[in-house]
Order: structure tokens, then sequence, then C-alpha cells
């Protein structure tokens, strides 16, 4: 699973280092090294292929007439990339996935266990301070839904 925060550096061609622990995992767990790397309003994510599967099969059983479903397909799949890694551990993120995650220099890369996000340093500092005020709320909500007593 993917877990902790690592900061890399962006080259002029806009690939970037995958974390050596992040590609042992790939090796280990998926057999391989494709990602797919997506947007989200504030970062981009990426998913192994064979998570990647998992999350399309659920969205193909969502209700395809519905408009908020559709808007969101296209934003969610629209932007969706295929990125292997290369021999030195990097994928090359296409520029618009970048200017969408406003990434310049440097990345950061966050483990979330069966995917990781790849944010702005500046944004994901923001979020986290963020999540640290109101950790105890977010705890509480955490092991609600967790539990299944959701209110």
């Amino acid at each position: 699973m993917f877990r902790g925060r690592f900061r890399h550096a962006l080259d002029e061609k806009g690939r970037l280092s995958i974390p050596s622990r992040f590609r042992e995992i790939l090796r280990q767990r998926y057999g391989g090294a494709v990602l797919v790397v997506t947007r989200h309003p504030e970062c981009l994510v990426a998913y192994p292929w064979e998570e990647w599967r998992k999350v399309e099969e659920r969205l193909l059983r969502l209700p395809q007439d519905l408009p908020e479903v559709r808007l969101y397909l296209r934003y969610f799949l629209g932007s969706a990339e295929e990125c292997a890694l290369d021999r030195q551990g990097r994928i090359l993120l296409p520029a618009h996935l970048r200017e969408a995650a406003g990434l310049n220099r440097e990345a950061e890369i966050l483990g979330l266990l069966d995917r990781f996000e790849i944010w702005a340093p500046e944004r994901l500092e923001a979020r986290m301070e963020e999540a640290e005020a109101s950790f105890d709320e977010l705890s509480r909500k955490v092991a609600e839904l967790s539990l299944g007593t959701q209110t």
C-alpha cells in the first residue's frame, strides 16, 4: 500500500520521479509500472492500472443519463492519461495535467493506500493545515464512517 509524503523535482520535460518505495509496491503488488493519472480539483491522482480498472468498473455502473454523472465523467475520465514508468522510475506528466495541478519545479507525492496524489507543494501545505485545524472533527467523521454509524 502507498503511504507517506515525498517531495521530488520535475525535470524540464515534465518527468516526475516516483519514490523508490512506491516503485517497489508497483512491481511487487501490481506486477508492472503503468499508472493512470487524472485530475482532481486540487491535485493529480495516480492509480496503478489494476486499481484504475476497479474505478472504471464502478463508474460503468453509474446512471449515464444523469447530467451530473456525465459532467463528472468528462472531468475525471477526460483528463486521464496512461503514464508508464521509464527505466529511471519516472513518469512523464502531460502538460495539461501539470498545468491543471499547478505543478512547476517540484511536486509532493502523497500515498493514499491504493493510489497516490501528486500536489503542487504550496497547495498541499494549505490543505494539510486545514486538516490539522479540524483533525478532531475529521477523526470523528472517519470513525462514524468506518463503524457504519453515519448520521
